[in-house]
């Protein structure tokens, strides 16, 4: 659609709540937003563009057309605002989670002696789940606390196979486990309870299962069992002191999250501290990857949202220097995943206005710290952009390389640099399929034509075109891409890397000759060399792969009897050209004619005296 038509379209949309997706040419989302009256909202994006920030500006170049979803309540906008973003992860929307997401928590409850382990996504398996939490490392540290504040085994035997196997291991003697390895243990109904526990920490309860333990060692002294009062006070001592000094866990134990905000030159940033009962259990600092031109209001509630949906716990308050304008479908939003009441504050005075101010502190520090390599990059990629003609740097670069052996297994690689770090997901593998015999520019011309006409069809896994192309080699190999994508009607500025004799990265040329130099500028120099480099090993593995499963899989040829029918049955029925090898006589002969299995054994073993 034409701006006259989307603008056509965004005022013919009624004054009501809803929400509306942004797609680009390929169906693509690239935004989903909320409005409480659409009409107004939509048809802002389309009306001015002047007086848009730089991200709207790209935004709305790229938007084809948009859908809407028209709903009953603010509430329900900001329910389906934040289901669609989940589902879509659209690249123009504030996104907090990186691509590796947050670790849980996993206890198989079907086992006899249930473990805990540390999985990167929660699964409808039947087990139990706990989170998610910050990260891997520090759930990993979690998980051992927890563990051995309980006295629970976080060794490698499997319980009840391995009871009374062996002699108990280091951490009985340390007092980090109680030995329910051994046949006089504490057996399997006390491990069952104090996973349980173990269960409850990690969904915030600890305070309600001091109590209880508290209460269980009153009893144990009453009754004069004093050995058994001891192990609970100290079992006591250790999940109180877990409590207040396992970071992971302080964002579930938390009655209270205080929230700073801070707007650097480049990039928004947050920090957050956890109360209990007036006590700083521990904070977390992050930096997003959304501009610093983003609104603050709209940049607060996506955070809040992304970072509290789907943990299964919210603390009862949450302080905040200003109110996003959304706040009571928030309130409602949070207090609806996390089954009790979540209000939004802004303190004013007092403690947790001081701790407001040490939240902002915080995540000023952070987001200074970064800014600065941050900067550093976007300096580097404005020289970059000024030497391939680009008004700005790019923001999305590709950059290929061949590889083959002599007219064998040739294949080519194409990785993705953004914002001058590698974006390893779209990265992607090639063969050449039209040569028989040793053509680089040949091969590059075939590949890059298929990855534009990929992009052409509407693939998204190819959308969207690079701002830069840096081809591996020189003056010939720019040239081949520059009618690569003349033949399909494209325009991207395209630069060869070039090496010197020492095979390192030199300069720049372009498709006309001309030499680029880069060595002035050692950033710009260590960001060319590194995508070189990237795009070369990135190619030579795959290579190296492919070859070596051609050579594996040509050890089947060759014998009689054996042609490409009966090959591919043998290597159905045993997996693997190893498994063949590796094969008795009798087996091949259960696959192949017998004078056939002979031959194939006699390949691998060679003939036998009978």
């Amino acid at each position: 659609m034409t701006k006259d038509e989307l603008r056509e379209k965004a005022n013919d949309l009624p004054l009501a709540p809803g929400v509306y997706l942004m797609m680009d040419s390929g169906g693509q989302v690239i935004y989903v937003g909320k409005a409480k009256k659409l009409k107004n909202r939509v048809s802002q994006y389309f009306q001015d563009t002047a007086s848009h920030n730089s991200k709207t500006k790209m935004m709305v170049s790229q938007v084809d057309r948009f859908d809407t979803i028209l709903v009953r309540s603010e509430f329900e906008a900001l329910v389906l605002e934040n289901s669609l973003i989940k589902r879509h992860m659209p690249r123009f929307n504030i996104l907090l989670k990186d691509d590796k997401g947050y670790p849980f928590v996993r206890l198989d409850k079907g086992a006899a002696y249930p473990r805990f382990s540390l999985v990167s996504r929660a699964e409808e398996d039947g087990a139990r789940y706990f989170g998610p939490f910050g990260g891997r490392r520090e759930t990993r540290l979690a998980i051992e606390a927890v563990c051995g504040a309980l006295k629970l085994p976080t060794c490698s035997r499997k319980f009840p196979r391995d009871i009374g196997k062996e002699r108990p291991c280091l951490n009985l003697h340390i007092g980090k486990c109680d030995g329910f390895c051994r046949p006089e243990g504490p057996g399997q109904a006390e491990y069952q309870r104090r996973t349980e526990q173990a269960a409850r920490i990690f969904s915030g309860h600890y305070r309600a299962l001091t109590r209880e333990m508290e209460q269980e060692m009153a009893q144990a002294a009453e009754e004069l069992d004093f050995e058994r009062a001891a192990a609970l006070r100290d079992r006591i001592r250790a999940v109180s002191v877990l409590g207040k000094t396992q970071g992971v866990i302080a964002g579930v134990c938390a009655d209270t999250d205080v929230w700073g905000l801070y707007r650097g030159q480049v990039r928004w940033g947050f920090g957050v501290l956890h109360l209990e009962e007036g006590n700083l259990l521990g904070r977390e600092v992050k930096v997003l990857s959304a501009g610093a031109e983003e609104d603050e209001g709209e940049t607060l509630s996506a955070v809040l949202r992304q970072y509290y949906a789907g943990r299964g716990a919210a603390p009862k308050e949450i302080c905040v220097a200003a109110l996003p304008e959304d706040a009571e479908a928030l309130e409602e939003l949070l207090s609806r995943d996390c089954g009790h009441r979540v209000r939004l504050r802004v303190p004013q005075r007092g403690q947790r206005a001081e701790l407001l101010r040490m939240a902002q502190s915080n995540a000023r520090e952070e987001t200074e710290r970064i800014t600065s390599e941050a900067e550093r990059v976007s300096k580097t990629l404005e020289q970059l952009g000024a030497l391939a003609g680009l008004s700005a740097g790019p923001h999305r670069i590709e950059a290929y390389d061949i590889s083959n052996t002599g007219s064998a297994d040739m294949v080519a690689s194409m990785v993705v640099f953004q914002d001058g770090r590698p974006l390893k997901r779209d990265y992607r593998k090639f063969q050449v399929k039209t040569l028989d015999h040793p053509d680089d520019y040949g091969a590059m011309e075939e590949i890059l034509g298929r990855r534009l006409q990929r992009y052409l069809d509407g693939d998204e896994k190819f959308s969207p075109l690079p701002d830069l192309i840096l081809m591996d080699g020189g003056q010939q190999h720019a040239a081949v891409a520059e009618r690569a994508l003349a033949e399909k009607g494209l325009s991207v500025p395209v630069l060869g890397m070039v090496k010197d004799d020492r095979h390192r990265t030199r300069a720049l040329m372009t498709a006309r000759g001309q030499e680029l130099g880069i060595q002035q500028s050692p950033p710009l120099f260590a960001l060319v060399g590194q995508v070189q480099e990237e795009v070369h090993r990135f190619a030579i593995t795959y290579h190296r792969k492919k070859h070596s499963r051609s050579a594996i899989r040509s050890r089947l040829e060759g014998i009689p009897g054996l042609g490409e029918v009966r090959r591919k049955k043998l290597l159905q029925q045993f997996g693997t050209v190893k498994a063949v090898m590796q094969a008795e006589l009798p087996e091949l002969e259960a696959a192949l004619p017998k004078a056939v299995a002979l031959a194939v054994y006699e390949r691998f073993h060679g003939a036998e005296d009978k």
